[in-house]
């Protein structure tokens, strides 16, 4: 019984939390007024507002819903804790079993508690370019795209490839994926920055142990233009023929676009879709994207100043994951987490990593 008391007395300060993040975010009143929102006659008039005004309704009361549950379930185990006997070996081990499980959905509802970006409840767009290493560094941003592909399909969310640059002889060049989930940049953008692999290279005759890198950017996938301005006059746009798959439709045709945006020098492109067209709203997105990243990143340092910390010049320049196959090891660089299953990380299981992250960053 000890265990379970244990679980249970551990739990009752994160209830308190995750009820009290609930009333700083004035989540419930937030719900009514959007509701209030929804119910007026020209709500649907603007679907793009409309759409984006329906997510967040359900997304602040899924949390809600969670919080009130575990709010519930860790009274009854409060409850069950003092009616059941020990030497009734049977209620006891149903009890553990219900306390191991109420453990887990708490830990899960944990990372909702350092959500509350500006941008963290938003789909997101990963991009993955090789780094130093040569053949392994392109296997190796190979590795990483499955990886990630593998925990959305975990998580039950939806991908689509929007640039793929294959590599010569293995792995690829640079990836673009569109991720569509519930507070997919949110979980998710505590991975950008460099990942770097080290392990007996199985592209030489010697096997040697070589050292590839591999950089990642997450950035929020915003659609709604009224966001993030863009004008037209600060955008250069070039078209070229799509190198990647996509049928000979878009192999003949100039149908990929690049556009340049002048004032900041960010660059954005798409190949993947069918259409020029397509490939622009693409490409659109993903400059958005670094330009609300920008937005972050600017508020962050002038922050920093005013708080008299050090101000990073590279956010996520320097390597921030090791995984070094041959110690069979996993480590975090930033939050010291580790594990030593790295064939299970690289089959999608980074929760805990993406985990340790948020606590540590919040």
């Amino acid at each position: 019984m000890q265990n379970i008391k244990q679980i249970i007395h551990e739990s009752t300060e994160l209830i308190l939390q995750g009820q009290q993040h609930l009333a700083e975010a004035n989540s419930r009143e937030k719900i009514a007024q959007l509701e209030k929102e929804m119910n007026s006659l020209d709500f649907w008039n603007n679907r793009e507002k409309a759409e984006k005004v329906s997510r967040e309704i359900a997304q602040l009361k899924k949390i809600a819903a969670v919080w009130d549950e575990l709010k519930s379930e860790h009274a009854d185990l409060l409850e069950l804790v003092k009616i059941v006997k020990e030497e009734d070996e049977k209620a006891v081990e149903e009890l553990r079993s219900e306390a191991q499980k109420f453990e887990e959905k708490l830990r899960e509802a944990e990372i909702t508690l350092f959500l509350n970006g500006e941008f963290d409840a938003r789909d997101a767009i990963l991009t993955i370019n090789v780094g130093a290493g040569g053949v392994d560094a392109a296997d190796w941003a190979g590795m990483l795209l499955r990886m990630y592909l593998r925990f959305a399909e975990k998580k039950g969310w939806e991908t689509k490839i929007l640039e793929k640059s294959e590599a010569e002889e293995a792995g690829i060049k640079s990836a673009t994926v569109e991720i569509r989930g519930e507070f997919a940049f949110g979980l998710l953008k505590g991975e950008k920055g460099a990942h770097r692999l080290v392990r007996r290279s199985p592209f030489n005759s010697a096997h040697s142990r070589e050292t590839s890198f591999a950089k990642v950017e997450v950035l929020p996938l915003i659609k709604d233009t009224n966001e993030i301005e863009i004008r037209n006059e600060d955008l250069r746009i070039d078209t070229f023929c799509a190198s990647s798959a996509g049928g000979q439709h878009v192999n003949r045709t100039e149908s990929a676009v690049r556009i340049t945006h002048l004032p900041s020098g960010i660059v954005a492109s798409c190949q993947n879709e069918r259409s020029q067209h397509q490939n622009k709203e693409k490409a659109l997105e993903v400059l958005r994207g670094r330009l609300a990243e920008k937005k972050l990143e600017e508020r962050e340092a002038e922050e920093a100043k005013l708080r008299g910390k050090a101000v990073k010049a590279d956010f996520g320049g320097d390597t921030i994951r090791s995984y070094v196959l041959d110690d069979r090891r996993v480590k975090d660089a930033r939050t010291g987490f580790e594990t030593f299953d790295p064939e299970k990380v690289l089959s999608g299981e980074i929760e805990e990593f993406l985990r340790a992250f948020l606590i540590k960053m919040g």
